[in-house]
């Protein structure tokens, strides 16, 4: 190539590179998709609604929510990291789609990597209720009643890999019993197949659980941390509820696709940090059994996430649990 064709693609390169700096720096000019991976009405679907218009707020823009619901929130994690790398698709996930089915499931169309973290936004306890026609009052009803008849008890969960699935096989572990997992497609319809007596039990997020135990049309057992919380007062925890080996959480946080601008990177996580501190948008999370849980910086919670992928992934390995 001639020096002057040499010259015309350098400053093109460079004319590219301004071009993108520029756009970071002015990000953003539209409106920001938030994508969950599950049907309307669930934890997932809960956090994204409450944290979604502080968000806007705090970028300038609204956040406008998807759901995408389907296989673990998997569907949802693959389309935001096959998504434009601009800042303008972000996924909020938890442990199953970022941490456990990337890492057990090579059919996937993405991997873990495909995902930048911007921070963690929440964490909370499971709830474990039952059906109230189940003669179930008590974790050791349950415990009892699993072992009286070993896989004849239907637990419902959001689905093959979410944390309810994983808490439920932990459990089921932990407590040395059979029960039968029915997943469905989301939080809130697992939780009406256990209000309508279709199953007995469900190893819940506090937003779909809570309000059906506090109205009356689940049994409220117990929360998956080994002490009560004050995210569910009413409810013992594990130690109390007598069976104190058991103990499991779950999160929350925002991604975006790999190739996002450290400077777009940098705009979503400093919006995260003053929607999540905002008196509202704790008071909402905290009514429905959620603690605003955000990370340090970026590189903290990829640090973070390193960590926690290797506590699922073997617990899914242990418990033997299937994920498809």
């Amino acid at each position: 190539m001639c020096k002057p064709k040499l010259l015309l693609a350098a400053l093109m390169l460079g004319g590219l590179a301004h071009t993108a700096q520029a756009q970071a720096q002015a990000y953003p000019v539209k409106p920001v998709k938030l994508v969950v991976g599950f049907a309307p009405g669930g934890a997932a679907d809960f956090v994204a609604r409450t944290v979604g218009t502080a968000l806007g707020n705090s970028l300038g823009q609204p956040v406008v929510i998807e759901n995408k619901a389907g296989a673990g929130s998997s569907i949802a994690a693959e389309a935001v990291a096959k998504s434009a790398p601009d800042g303008y698709t972000v996924l909020i996930a938890s442990p199953s789609s970022i941490s456990v089915n990337p890492a057990l499931n090579a059919k996937l169309g993405y991997r873990a990597s495909d995902l930048l973290p911007i921070s963690k936004v929440t964490t909370s306890p499971l709830v474990i209720a039952a059906y109230p026609g189940a003669g179930i009052s008590s974790i050791k009803d349950l415990i009892a009643k699993a072992k009286q008849a070993p896989g004849m008890l239907n637990y419902a969960t959001s689905g093959n890999g979410s944390a309810p699935h994983l808490g439920a096989a932990l459990f089921s572990q932990v407590a040395n019993v059979q029960m039968q997992h029915i997943p469905f497609r989301g939080g809130s319809l697992a939780i009406q197949s256990v209000i309508a007596g279709d199953t007995q039990i469900t190893f819940g997020t506090p937003p779909s659980v809570l309000p059906m135990v506090q109205a009356g049309r689940l049994r409220g057992l117990a929360v998956s941390t080994r002490e009560r919380t004050p995210l569910a007062p009413d409810l013992p925890g594990m130690r109390e509820a007598g069976l104190p080996e058991y103990a499991i959480e779950f999160w929350y946080g925002f991604f975006v696709p790999a190739g996002t601008p450290p400077a777009v990177v940098r705009k979503l996580f400093n919006a995260t940090q003053v929607a999540m501190q905002q008196p509202a948008v704790k008071a909402a999370l905290a009514r429905e059994g959620t603690e605003v849980s955000v990370s340090a910086s970026p590189a903290q919670f990829a640090d973070f996430l390193t960590e926690n992928e290797k506590f699922w992934v073997r617990l899914v390995k242990d418990a033997s649990v299937k994920i498809e």
